[in-house]
């Protein structure tokens, strides 16, 4: 009671100092001036009551401009979640947004508005550029963000403050890996990339690294093996049409080696199985190949093809996956499918809400970002999350196939607690 007393002489002293050095230096000349001030600090001191009767969650997303659809997908799971889940620490949940306006140039200011707002953690943006350019004024301002969907290494590397939902790419690489050795039982893969790609290049190096190590573990570390005795790299320039040559190359150089890794776009993809088709290749790719030109081309060279997923809606992996998916269908018709998007952004919410629980303060953005980082096996909607130190996810990688121009659920990698 006594701090509390001092608080509020303190103030009414800090104000009553205000208001004598804007008189004594002629500031406050006539009625209007004096109203416009007083309302000014009646304002503030209202802000700062709404601030602390609820917690602020901010969303940092480009909602108009070209990426707004991508963004539109996020927002909407942030807002499924924050409709079952309305409070934190016995208070409600204020979603505040900031419309970076798919604009690099925007990106700064519209970060700087949400800091402005008080908000306690940043949810987005879509696409990492956006994120980047965003992540300077949060860190400076100590306030924790998730990305949903921005999937680019250097934005967790980057940033003391910035976390995400989404696997990072080289983890596909990893998942792949492990899919092909534990599911398939295939020791041997053939790597087909472009040259001069870095998305390819980091894909193929965490593949061909993970083979070599379930290998190496199958024999209790007793052996050690030659990378170039496990994958066989083939590549191909940008922009590839014919792809004979890779062909012949594969035939010359794999032997009977029958799994070919493509960490490619869904057009190369549907071009290379297509000029490939009667050499009975099983074919693995990435989440890019979950695009609408691929899986509704109707082509038969896609049949068997598999490839990781962000996310399933078929792949019941915790209680929380049924939650959203009902709710979901509830609220967007019961034939509705969530995308990737839809369902990060619901856990990018649910992540949020745990670590400021965690910290049980909605205002100490350090404390909340440590207690981040400390999760483990929180159940979202796309599978159990686990951060690491760097902010990144360990959690499951569904690998979808392709099967009669329908996407079937064909295996769960589930996360290596070592790495």
């Amino acid at each position: 009671m006594e701090n509390k007393k001092r608080r509020k002489k303190q103030k009414k002293q800090a104000v009553a100092l205000l208001l004598c050095m804007a008189l004594t230096t002629g500031l406050l000349s006539g009625c209007a001036t004096w109203d416009h001030f007083v309302a000014g600090l009646q304002g503030e001191e209202a802000r700062a009551q709404e601030a602390a009767e609820e917690v602020r969650i901010g969303i940092f997303e480009p909602i108009t401009g070209t990426d707004k659809r991508g963004a539109a997908e996020e927002i909407r799971g942030i807002e499924l979640a924050h409709q079952l889940f309305p409070d934190v620490l016995g208070k409600p949940v204020k979603l505040v947004y900031g419309d970076n306006q798919s604009d690099m140039n925007r990106a700064e200011a519209a970060a700087t508005e949400l800091v402005n707002s008080r908000v306690s953690v940043v949810l987005g943006s879509y696409t990492s550029t956006l994120s980047l350019l965003g992540s300077d004024v949060f860190a400076e301002a100590e306030i924790p963000v998730i990305g949903i969907t921005c999937t680019n290494p250097i934005l967790t590397k980057s940033c003391d403050y910035y976390a995400r939902v989404c696997f990072i790419d080289a983890f596909q690489g990893d998942a792949a890996a492990r899919y092909v050795f534990e599911s398939l039982k295939e020791s041997k893969a053939i790597i087909l990339k472009e040259q001069d790609n870095d998305y390819a290049a980091a894909m193929a190096k965490q593949f061909s690294q993970t083979m070599v190590s379930l290998l190496e573990q199958s024999f209790d570390g007793q052996v050690e093996i030659a990378e170039t005795s496990v994958v066989y790299t083939v590549e191909y320039a940008k922009g590839t049409e014919d792809f004979t040559e890779q062909k012949r190359a594969i035939r010359m150089s794999a032997g009977d080696c029958k799994v070919v890794f493509l960490p490619s776009d869904a057009q190369t993809a549907l071009a290379v199985m297509e000029a490939m088709a009667d050499m009975n290749l099983i074919f693995v790719g990435t989440d890019r190949w979950e695009q609408d030109a691929f899986l509704q081309s109707g082509s038969p060279a896609i049949e068997g093809a598999r490839f990781t997923t962000l996310y399933d809606a078929e792949s019941d992996l915790t209680t929380m996956s049924a939650v959203f998916l009902e709710a979901y269908r509830e609220a967007y018709g019961e034939d509705t499918q969530p995308s990737n998007a839809e369902a990060l952004g619901f856990d990018a919410y649910l992540l949020a809400l745990s670590a400021i629980e965690e910290a049980g303060d909605s205002r100490n953005g350090a404390l909340i970002m440590r207690k981040m980082t400390g999760i483990r096996e929180l159940e979202g909607a796309t599978g159990t999350i686990t951060l690491n130190a760097d902010g990144d996810p360990i959690k499951p990688v569904v690998i979808i196939r392709m099967e009669k121009g329908e996407m079937v659920h064909e295996y769960t990698v589930e996360p290596d607690w070592g790495g």
